[in-house]
């Protein structure tokens, strides 16, 4: 079985500007590139799970974001960096109803799982928000860091402040 390194995008792997989905907004996060790294080299597959509600919300289509992840991916290549897989959801319950694969709702860990052979328990999600915690903690994932500059209580398993607490 594999591991994986869960990552959300928008808040952790890049700045987080709303509804980003221009290769030119694009600006990664201070120490990203290191913490995916330091992961890689231990074996863990690098997967990004991220909800896009501006797709469902007409702020920009579902190639505009695939011509962005395309991007994001060659952009890590270039850095050393593989990207395994980027999972996103495009809907917004307010417009599509409830769906399974929505944070906090465990669907992308649940269909990275089936598609790389993941022990979850040996994996790591990195998130930015609780609901990123609470879709990971119901796919099962055995260790959970909540990246946030407030002082806050989280089901996480840790808190940081900046991506370089983990190198």
């Amino acid at each position: 079985m594999n591991k994986a390194l869960f990552l959300d995008r928008d808040g952790v792997v890049n700045v987080e500007k709303n509804y980003l989905h221009k290769i030119e907004d694009f600006e990664l996060m201070e120490g990203i590139v290191d913490v995916c790294r330091t992961y890689a080299e231990q074996g863990y597959l690098i997967i990004i799970v991220t909800n896009q509600s501006g797709i469902s919300r007409g702020y920009y289509t579902e190639e505009d974001f695939a011509h962005l992840s395309r991007w994001m991916v060659e952009h890590f290549k270039a850095l050393g960096v593989t990207i395994t897989h980027i999972y996103h959801c495009p809907h917004h319950e307010s417009i599509d109803g409830a769906c399974e694969c929505r944070k906090p709702s465990p669907g992308m860990f649940l269909e990275a799982r089936k598609e790389y052979d993941l022990d979850m328990e040996h994996s790591v999600m990195i998130g930015d928000n609780e609901r990123d915690i609470e879709a990971s903690l119901k796919a099962g994932v055995g260790k959970n860091i909540l990246l946030t500059s407030e002082t806050l209580t989280s089901k996480a398993d840790q808190i940081i402040h900046s991506l370089r607490e983990l190198l």
